[in-house]
């Protein structure tokens, strides 16, 4: 199976001068932009909704903390306004972290996975069955 990658920039809803842009792994078994807690200052000031409990895959439990609304670009899609999940994440041997683009989001946007192609495609009808 491949790696899907999206670019993804967020915004702070109250302050769109503060915004980050990245590119995530898109990861259809997780909910959320998941992001490391050592990027949430660069949005500024966004609301803390919840403390939760997330299960990574290794099946270890981590706190994290979920923000927002941020408005999200994701590639070519609509923006949407979204929640981000903090976690504190461990960067690569290159010091590099790797954001997660979870289902939520992709749902919003209107935004599926094309396994064959691994990409990102539009989706033409919301399902509301």
């Amino acid at each position: 199976m491949g790696r899907i990658v999206a670019q993804v920039k967020l915004t702070n809803f109250t302050d769109p001068d503060k915004s980050i842009s990245f590119s995530a792994l898109v990861d259809t078994g997780a909910a959320y932009i998941t992001l490391p807690e050592s990027w949430r200052e660069r949005l500024g000031e966004i609301e803390e909704l919840a403390e939760i409990e997330v299960e990574m895959a290794d099946q270890s439990v981590k706190k994290g903390i979920v923000c927002g609304p941020v408005r999200a670009k994701i590639g070519g899609f609509r923006i949407i306004m979204a929640e981000v999940l903090f976690v504190n994440m461990q960067p690569d041997e290159n010091g590099q972290y790797e954001p997660i683009l979870g289902y939520i989001a992709l749902e919003q946007a209107s935004a599926a996975v094309d396994m064959l192609g691994h990409r990102l495609v539009h989706v033409k009808r919301v399902d509301l069955k």
